[in-house]
């Protein structure tokens, strides 16, 4: 593959992962990886220049910061979903005397299907 070509192809998979990024859409990112894998590992053969490789880096280091930030907000969302289930579970409140009581939430009755 060519210079022009293995570049271009890059550029493409970078603009898709980023619109995929932006979306949500990680199965998509999962499906792009080893394409861009492949394609990174094939630069390592061919002799670029830094005006070749900066808009690569670039692009590359956007979508790495947009990764940065979904992760980042995976991890709020799954920390409050846990603190959510803890105050479900039981609340603190105290009494007239200033005494600590926990109220333990009724356990959820789920019904079963069976077909």
């Amino acid at each position: 593959m060519d210079e022009r070509t293995l570049t271009q192809r890059l550029e493409d998979l970078i603009d898709a992962e980023r619109a995929a990024l932006i979306s949500g859409d990680f199965d998509r990112i999962s499906e792009l990886l080893d394409e861009k894998e492949r394609l990174v590992g094939s630069l390592h053969d061919l002799p670029l220049d830094r005006d070749v490789l900066t808009p690569l880096s670039d692009g590359l280091r956007r979508n790495q910061e947009l990764f940065d930030a979904a992760l980042a907000g995976i991890r709020n969302v799954a920390a409050r979903l846990g603190d959510l289930n803890r105050v479900r579970k039981s609340v603190e409140t105290y009494d007239s005397a200033g005494k600590k009581h926990s109220l333990s939430a009724p356990e959820v009755q789920r019904l079963e299907r069976r077909a």
